[in-house]
């Protein structure tokens, strides 16, 4: 089961790599492309399926897995949430040939990045 943990862990982080990367890559003339998008998705269906894996598994007697802290999770989730939807929207806007506006562009990067940052420094 721990395998299993481990290759949600992984899709986890592409996700977050698929969002931030293009941001950094684009700084100067920011927008959000299609795969900013698929990667928060990925960042929020892998981080729903981490936390069943993580809740079951911390209920494991020989189970190494800390109980989740369901505080740190639920500020995720809605990061998460708010980065889907701006992702969505700018790249609905880019698609139909739409300025995006840098604001926007910047939102979906930093607050991807954020959620790394919680998911690293909050203990």
């Amino acid at each position: 089961m721990t395998v299993v943990l481990s290759i949600f862990v992984f899709l986890h982080v592409v996700g977050a790599a698929m969002i931030v990367g293009p941001w950094i890559a684009n700084m100067k003339k920011p927008t959000v492309g299609a795969r900013q998008f698929d990667g928060a998705m990925t960042q929020l269906v892998t981080g729903i399926i981490l936390v069943g894996l993580i809740t079951v598994l911390s209920k494991q007697a020989d189970s190494n897995v800390a109980s989740p802290d369901y505080l740190k999770l639920t500020i995720k989730f809605i990061i998460a949430v708010v980065v889907g939807a701006l992702a969505f929207v700018g790249n609905r806007r880019r698609k139909a040939g739409e300025p995006v506006a840098p604001g926007l562009a910047h939102a979906v990067g930093g607050l991807a990045l954020l959620n790394v940052a919680i998911a690293t420094i909050w203990p």
